[in-house]
């Protein structure tokens, strides 16, 4: 992009990054973006929870400033200006089937928090790093353009000899180790990348997003045949998909879903992070898991393209369109007098709506009264209770914590994607039996969710006591059941 007067004036004037950085709250708005969203690494949040932490950020900046003119509006009136399209800092929608509205960053929005963390200083700046990876990715590209194979193999046989030459120094007892200030440029570098990667996806999600708005209007807008909408339609969405973002991100899904690479980057980070010379940079604790992060920015540009193809299988439902045929017209007149009014909405009110009026019931209409009928109190004598009752039963209930089982799934979250019922218990046995298995399947909450794997079972065993007051073996076979990260969508 060529950076000429014209250009960065239409930027400053229309660019939401640009905007964010002009505006007099661009303090608050960005220091409580990077904290709620950026920092946890937080796609979607509800607009109450959204709110409520906005209205403690809010109180707590009036208590500083000593100013309670500062910031004079609710949260919720904050939240709805930042998202408003002049603004475009934040994305309003609301999911499919709810009629609560959800907040999630938008990409230019991080984009202008990630230029205003590297405004600070940094106290090691490394370079070595990025030299050697620009140096690997030249060759890379060299490498793997080259089509002789004359070339190609002598390039390998070079290889060959360098890791062979390595090999004997090694063997020899001559271990080249990295210094601590190379090992901190490399970290550097890592982190610096996760977090690039990360806000990455967001905008990948984007551009989804954007693909299934231009297909919205477009078949709100089509006067047509079907058959050349739908051609047009797919033809677009092959041409994403196999475009070099598609295939790109195509590529590190695959990577990422690997479990041996999972298990690798899990073993290299503990590794890594257990260095001295890593420990002195006092890293992000998220850095341990960042590589579940990307699994669950992944999952929502995932679920993006899902919500295209399930618009596209509504359409291609041919009974819905014959039976349905004049509420289609009606609803696509709707949307393409909504898409003309978009960029530039009337003045004054669009839709009146009458005032609700009073319900009339005539004295005649209602039930005659019935009274009520006195119940009648026999007085009975109490009569003596058998005193040989042993009262230890009431001490003898079985009672299930289901608190303590929800910590034990989380605990067991926090270093692995997902973890079957089988290794819970496993883990940490059962102590109540099968009052305690049920109470497992039963559980949910807004930091995990279970999937039930119906073709494969799984045999749960635990220890218990006969009848005679030996311990015993008890098992149960049920379908193999996952907990996971998030809830289910």
């Amino acid at each position: 992009m060529p950076l000429d007067f014209t250009t960065l004036d239409s930027l400053r004037t229309h660019h939401p990054a640009w905007r964010l950085l002009r505006s007099d709250h661009a303090p608050l708005v960005a220091s409580f973006l990077q904290r709620v969203f950026v920092a946890p690494n937080v796609r979607v949040m509800a607009a109450a929870d959204l709110a409520e932490a906005l209205e403690d950020e809010l109180y707590a900046l009036r208590q500083l400033l000593g100013d309670e003119a500062a910031f004079p509006k609710p949260a919720l009136d904050y939240l709805n200006d930042w998202a408003a399209p002049d603004k475009g800092w934040l994305r309003k929608f609301y999911r499919s089937g709810t009629d609560e509205a959800q907040f999630d960053l938008t990409p230019a929005t991080e984009k202008a928090i990630a230029w205003l963390g590297h405004l600070s200083e940094r106290q090691f700046v490394g370079t070595e790093s990025r030299l050697l990876t620009l140096f690997d990715l030249l060759k890379q590209m060299s490498e793997g353009s080259e089509a002789d194979p004359a070339r190609r193999l002598a390039e390998l046989h070079k290889r060959r000899d360098e890791l062979d030459a390595e090999i004997a120094r090694v063997a020899g007892g001559d271990v080249p180790l990295l210094d601590d200030t190379a090992l901190k440029d490399r970290f550097q570098q890592f982190t610096q990348g996760a977090r690039e990667l990360l806000a990455d996806f967001r905008e990948v999600e984007h551009n989804f997003r954007q693909l299934d708005r231009r297909v919205r209007e477009r078949i709100a807008l089509w006067e047509g045949g079907k058959g050349a909408l739908l051609e047009q339609i797919m033809g677009e969405r092959d041409a994403i998909a196999d475009s070099d973002q598609g295939r790109s991100f195509r590529a590190f899904w695959d990577f990422l879903l690997s479990s041996r690479r999972q298990e690798e980057l899990t073993e290299l980070l503990e590794r890594v992070l257990q260095l001295p010379a890593v420990t002195e940079l006092q890293p992000d604790a998220r850095t341990r898991r960042v590589h579940y992060d990307w699994l669950e920015a992944g999952e929502h540009t995932q679920r993006t393209v899902a919500a295209l193809s399930q618009q596209l299988r509504r359409f291609l439902d041919d009974q819905a369109w014959l039976e349905n045929r004049r509420i289609m017209d009606i609803l696509h007149g709707i949307e393409s007098k909504a898409l003309a009014l978009r960029a530039a909405p009337p003045p004054g009110n669009v839709m009146e709506l009458d005032e609700p009026q009073a319900r009339i019931e005539l004295p005649m209409e209602r039930p005659l009264y019935t009274p009520a009928l006195d119940a009648a109190i026999t007085e009975l004598r109490a009569e003596p209770g058998d005193d040989d009752v042993d009262p230890s039963a009431l001490f003898e209930q079985v009672v299930v914590d289901k608190a303590r089982l929800a910590r034990h799934i989380r605990h067991a979250l926090q270093d692995k994607a997902q973890i079957t019922l089988g290794d819970l218990v496993r883990g940490q046995p059962l102590q109540h039996g099968l009052a305690e298995l049920v109470a497992y399947l039963q559980l949910g909450s807004d930091a995990f969710s279970a999937v039930v794997d119906e073709a494969t079972p799984e045999t749960i065993r635990w220890q218990a006591l006969a009848a005679d007051g030996q311990p015993t073996t008890r098992s149960a076979r049920l379908p193999r059941v996952i907990f996971m990260h998030g809830t289910t969508p």
